[in-house]
């Protein structure tokens, strides 16, 4: 039996022009896709401030995980890409901030650049209802 796949759409730009969902859940497993601080035009928020761009980041997830009928609390998993590692801190404040409770195993990694130069951290996360 083939598992139903379940998607969702934050409505930004990006989504169409790559092709791709927020967030696409299989059984009982959610797979959100890399999560940037931004708006719901596409428009980075708070640039240069790691921390507002991480917990923009992580309140897309949850309204992603929300319209699947979900919430933070089943965030099994994240995974942090951010541009400059020397603001790690930021970021890990926000992320214990908002998932600190669930402590979610995660990933903290530096990557040369994303998308857009003003985007400084992108999420993905893994749910499980």
């Amino acid at each position: 039996m083939k598992n139903k796949r379940t998607k969702t759409f934050s409505g930004t730009p990006w989504e169409p022009k790559v092709g791709y969902s927020r967030a696409v859940m299989v059984g009982d497993v959610v797979y959100v896709s890399g999560t940037t601080g931004t708006d719901p035009s596409g428009k980075v928020v708070a640039p240069g401030d790691a921390y507002a761009q991480t917990v923009q980041a992580i309140n897309n997830i949850k309204s992603a995980l929300t319209r699947l009928g979900l919430s933070l609390e089943h965030v099994v998993q994240t995974r942090i890409y951010v541009t400059d590692m020397n603001r790690w801190e930021e970021v890990a404040k926000a992320h214990a901030e908002l998932l600190g409770e669930v402590r979610p195993a995660t990933a903290l990694v530096q990557v040369v650049r994303l998308v857009d130069p003003e985007m400084l951290v992108e999420i993905e996360a893994v749910a499980v209802a």
